[in-house]
């Protein structure tokens, strides 16, 4: 769906442990460029120890909201053949507990894709209120307890210190009245957490905003969601820039005139049963497409 050209400019704004740049190097040329983003220190570590004698290949730490910056500093502005985002939390820093991000494992109570910057989780819950809390879980987590749920960790929270992970699973799992089949149900509060720590939903509109000046004519937008808000928010915008300006329903325009400024390629992608077998963490990606026009 990126559409690989060997001589093309490419930006991976979630370098995670290099899956996809590795599929998009492979199809580079000598002249191609591929640019990577990351917030986690340990990727750039995992990019530096792969392609750091690779000339083609460039990454910076930081989020994909930089991506106007970047393009201007490195010249590619309105050049770029292709952009990926691979939306969420990594594989590598879900399976290490250390990294506070699963309630399955027991670790600090962390959260933050960068540790070295930021507010973790653990120091949020200690001066958060009940008011915002529950606001963070019902609006990034979509979690339909969320006041229950912030009542009882703000609760726990004024008795002793809420440090790891497994204290806040255990406290959400008594809260919560009603378990899904199949989800854990610290899963919603967990991911409604993880979402406000690092600014996901923020760095996404800004990066959406930023995404068309950046493309070149008939540049790829793709991106994979692994939560439904995420997704919204692509579909949206997508459409959005699919449909062109704004004009009064009776006011007799052609498309041209409408000014879209991408089309959507295909529709939404999931994956397949064979897939989630063999990658269960497949099991909620939506990947979409869209074409920068002109």
């Amino acid at each position: 769906m990126l559409n690989v050209r060997p001589d093309g400019i490419y930006i991976d704004g979630t370098f995670g442990r290099g899956g996809h740049a590795a599929a998009i190097m492979e199809r580079l040329g000598e002249q191609g460029r591929l640019f990577s983003t990351d917030k986690d220190p340990r990727a750039l570590e995992t990019a530096k120890d792969t392609y750091e004698h690779d000339q083609r290949f460039e990454i910076e730490q930081g989020s994909f909201a930089m991506l106007e910056n970047l393009s201007q500093r490195h010249h590619i502005k309105g050049k770029v053949d292709g952009i990926l985002l691979d939306l969420g939390v990594s594989s590598p820093q879900l399976d290490d507990p250390e990294r506070g991000f699963s309630f399955r494992k027991e670790g600090p109570l962390d959260m933050r894709m960068d540790p070295d910057s930021g507010t973790s989780a653990a120091e949020w819950i200690t001066k958060v209120s009940e008011q915002e809390l529950t606001q963070v879980l019902r609006d990034y987590g979509e979690e339909r307890y969320a006041k229950r749920i912030a009542r009882a960790i703000i609760k726990a929270r004024d008795n002793a210190p809420i440090e790891t992970t497994a204290q806040l699973a255990s406290i959400v799992k008594e809260a919560n009245p009603a378990w899904e089949k199949n989800k854990d149900p610290a899963t919603r509060s967990f991911q409604g957490i993880r979402i406000f720590i690092n600014r996901e939903l923020d760095d996404l509109a800004d990066f959406l905003e930023q995404s068309l000046d950046v493309l070149a004519p008939g540049g790829r937008l793709v991106i994979i969601s692994f939560h439904s808000l995420e997704d919204r928010m692509v579909k949206r915008f997508m459409r959005k820039q699919a449909k062109g300006d704004e004009f009064p329903p009776d006011l007799p325009v052609t498309q041209e005139q409408l000014n879209p400024r991408l089309r959507e390629i295909g529709k939404a992608i999931k994956p397949g049963k064979a897939e989630i077998e063999e990658n269960p963490r497949a099991r909620s990606a939506v990947l979409r497409v869209a074409e920068k026009l002109h």
